[in-house]
């Protein structure tokens, strides 16, 4: 297959995690990138949807991936547990196989609600090794399928992660979150020999599951903008962020929230 091709002549292929239940950002990542006419490697961990106990449906992932196929580009379903430290690096030759792979996005998560208190050595461990670890083996396994160097000024790959600052009673999830934005900002200055941009959204409260009528009613109304975010909010600055228009965007945490607690 011969991925789709930018103004600027450089492949458009991405590997999205996170991408294992219809209601999620990362369902709407990959819509919303595949619209853009990039091809898309898409990760995905059953266990894990299957342990959070959210709405889904057994064939999300594949349901995601013919909506994006419908959309005329290359896609593949590529499942791993990111808790394991061999499947990062597992997930990229897996990915290349489409051709090179331009574009990273990391949606993917651990989140099981706990504090101080109430956290054991076991969800600690887990926590970070799903969103610190996974995402630095992750970002070291794109970098490295990268030309070692680019001309100045020139993109040469394209990083997005997703953080959350909500840590009181879900402490693992928030401090591991906090290693992330540090991971993924210092990426866009050691690659930027690679032409490396990476840069972090905070999406802000999205209903994708785990909300309760209370959380929601707060939510709004901690919102100036009324409402609470969607997927295709975050979809959207992702879409720009992997644009050539927004190729001067790096290292930078992004608060995409509609204002949310700014009050």
């Amino acid at each position: 297959m011969v991925p789709t091709v930018n103004e600027s002549n450089q492949p458009r292929l991405a590997v999205v995690t996170g991408v294992g239940r219809r209601r999620s950002i990362g369902a709407g990542l990959a819509v919303g990138l595949a619209r853009d006419g990039w091809d898309l490697a898409l990760n995905y961990w059953r266990p894990y949807d299957e342990r959070l106990g959210y709405e889904r449906n057994a064939d999300d992932p594949e349901s995601i991936a013919a909506e994006c196929r419908a959309l005329g580009v290359s896609v593949r379903l590529i499942p791993g547990d990111l808790s394991d430290p061999e499947v990062p690096a597992a997930l990229l030759a897996a990915a290349r196989e489409l051709g090179p792979v331009t574009g990273l996005v990391m949606s993917h998560c651990e989140s099981v609600d706990s504090s101080i208190l109430t956290t054991d050595v076991a969800a600690w461990d887990r926590h970070f090794a799903v969103n610190a670890r996974a995402t630095w083996l992750l970002i070291k396994a794109f970098a490295e399928q990268l030309p070692a160097s680019v001309a100045p000024g020139e993109v040469g790959g394209r990083i997005v992660a997703l953080t959350s600052d909500h840590t009181v009673h879900n402490l693992p999830y928030g401090a591991s979150k906090g290693a992330l934005d540090r991971i993924v900002t210092a990426a866009a200055v050691e690659l930027a020999d690679r032409g490396v941009r990476a840069n972090v959204i905070n999406p802000g409260p999205i209903d994708t599951g785990w909300m309760d009528d209370g959380i929601r009613a707060s939510g709004i109304a901690a919102t100036p903008a009324g409402r609470l975010g969607t997927a295709d909010d975050t979809a959207d600055l992702v879409r720009f962020l992997f644009s050539d228009q927004g190729s001067w965007m790096n290292g930078q945490i992004l608060m995409s929230n509609g204002g949310f607690a700014v009050g």
